[in-house]
């Protein structure tokens, strides 16, 4: 006997075989059971999940020796000629290669006649967006009032391309996508009937390669048998496919966390020894970052029997929701401008060395965290000290922010200074020009990042009391109060001040300067030296006075 693929081999031959699509069998079955028979039927959805089928299918539903039934026989004759494609009253047209209006009419001028051995003689029309628009006119009268003995059932991957006269004469159905979880459950079940065995990796692979087609997946399948000497397993899948292990994603992450930006280099050279497509690898990548962060912000979703659930769940711990967020944008963008590199390597290697350039802040597992220390301003006639330079005191203390009136709060000269009783803390009236001076230099110490830093330079210090911190934001900028960033902020606070703090962010407009609107004014000063050095620069006056130009103040940057 000659061998049968397995896309043929298991085409479903009732509505009960098939898989995934319910919803258009639940319809169809009630619609035989009750006689509602409609005449024209159209089925739309992507190559693979069971348009042709389904025609099929009904076709015997249509047309078996027990009668109109939604369970045919399949074994009448009617039933077994139209599965062996030999039913003389089931026309099977192929539109991509009859799409002249001549065809059409030539076949439409048959259908009077009524059928030769069915109840019904049934026309099924695949890819029927390929007719041309005199085709389409052609076929309209006979599809809106055909003989009460056709029947017309029309398939397509694209209804757009379909005319609307036409979609109004249909019963339209359309066939969802199948899952990866559905096509491998579908592979395991007639591995087991055929006794072949496999890894359970192996057929998720080969479920998200089909890309929801279940004709995609058998023919998989049937590459993977052969690839694998009749076994199916995960090495030689990955190989058949050249798709990327995920250890090579994991070890990537690893060394990013690590700072090792010459252990991420030599992944990325390893897979090009395996000659591994660094295309997929970059969409593989995306797709590990999804995961990530939904193991971040929703872990019960999950699966449990994801086969790489607790290395997602350890990596989830360990990186920055907000950074996820990037890295996932930096793998699609990377992928996207993957055609413009010089090569696949070269522009695999610049996205893995833009996520190492906006890593978070990390030493092994840890954040890291500035030694706390107490500041107070100094006399401007002191020399200032840099954070950065500041040495940890020796003596345990508590921070304590000392009050000093300031003229110009955006000016910040801090210098270390120890005392030696403990202060619990200071309150701080919302707008006061030290309690402003004080957050820009506490914001400064955090050295925060992303979201966080955004929703603190909005903000204004209410108080430090005790265990609390009280900021005060304008509710125009309420948006930035999320909770990601507000657990970060509170964190970075408690480890400055060195206990335990409970972070409150009170709506309402704010008294004085934030750190945000600080930097706009000193950003628009800089623009506007800037413009005023180009106005009185005598060679651009030479030309405004000789050309009668005018100066495009926007197009000026300042040094």
């Amino acid at each position: 006997m000659t061998y049968q693929v397995l896309a043929r081999k298991w085409r479903p031959k009732s509505f009960e075989s098939l898989v995934g699509q319910e919803h258009v069998v639940r319809a169809l079955t009630h619609a035989l059971t009750e006689q509602r028979l409609h005449h024209a039927y159209l089925f739309t959805g992507t190559r693979g999940v069971g348009k042709t089928t389904l025609a099929r299918i009904l076709a015997k539903s249509l047309n078996c020796e027990t009668g109109v039934t939604a369970t045919p026989c399949g074994v009448c004759s009617a039933c077994t000629e139209i599965d062996s494609g030999r039913f003389v009253d089931l026309l099977e047209v192929d539109a991509a290669t009859n799409t002249k209006v001549d065809e059409m009419r030539q076949l439409l001028e048959n259908a009077v006649y009524a059928p030769t051995r069915g109840r019904f003689k049934v026309y099924v029309i695949d890819e029927v967006h390929m007719l041309s628009n005199s085709a389409f006119n052609a076929m309209l009268k006979t599809l809106e009032e055909p003989p009460e003995h056709v029947k017309f059932i029309l398939a397509t991957t694209d209804p757009q391309k379909i005319p609307v006269t036409v979609l109004s004469r249909c019963l339209q159905f359309n066939l969802k996508q199948m899952t990866p979880q559905l096509i491998a459950g579908h592979l395991k079940h007639i591995l087991g009937v055929e006794a072949i065995s496999a890894e359970p990796a192996a057929l998720a692979l080969l479920s998200r390669s089909a890309a929801g087609s279940m004709r995609d997946a058998l023919s998989l399948l049937d590459q993977a048998i052969a690839h694998g000497a009749g076994k199916v397993e995960e090495a030689q899948v990955r190989d058949m496919l050249g798709t990327v292990d995920l250890d090579y994603l994991f070890s990537i992450l690893d060394a990013l966390l690590a700072g090792d930006a010459a252990g991420m280099l030599q992944v990325a050279e390893d897979m090009a020894t395996r000659s591994l497509s660094f295309d997929a690898a970059l969409q593989e990548m995306a797709s590990l970052f999804t995961r990530l962060q939904v193991a971040q912000l929703a872990p019960q979703a999950v699966a449990d029997d994801l086969p790489e659930r607790a290395r997602i769940l350890e990596l989830a711990t360990r990186l920055d929701p907000e950074f996820v967020q990037l890295a996932y944008q930096i793998a699609v963008h990377g992928r996207k401008e993957l055609p413009l590199a010089p090569d696949e390597q070269a522009g695999f290697v610049m996205t893995l060395l833009r996520l190492f350039t906006f890593r978070p802040a990390v030493a092994g597992d840890a954040v890291v965290a500035r030694p706390p220390a107490t500041f107070t301003k100094a006399s401007p006639t002191e020399r200032p000290a840099s954070l950065a330079n500041t040495q940890p005191i020796q003596k345990s203390v508590t921070p304590a922010i000392t009050p000093v009136a300031r003229t110009e709060p955006t000016e910040v000269d801090v210098v270390p200074v120890q005392h030696e009783t403990p202060v619990a803390g200071v309150a701080v009236s919302p707008g006061a020009s030290h309690g402003r001076g004080d957050w820009h230099d506490i914001l400064t110490a955090l050295k925060l990042g992303g979201m966080a830093r955004e929703l603190g330079q909005h903000c204004e210090l209410g108080r430090v009391d005790g265990t609390q911190v009280v900021l005060c934001l304008s509710p125009a900028h309420r948006h930035l109060q999320m909770k990601p960033a507000q657990d970060k902020l509170q964190q970075a606070l408690s480890e400055y001040f060195g206990r335990p703090l409970q972070l409150t962010i009170d709506l309402h407009e704010t008294v004085g300067d934030t750190p945000a609107a600080v930097a706009v004014r000193r950003r628009n000063e800089k623009q506007d030296l800037a413009v005023a050095a180009v106005e009185q620069d005598d060679f651009v006056r030479e030309v405004i006075d000789l050309f009668d130009a005018t100066l495009i103040e926007s197009s000026i940057k300042p040094v």
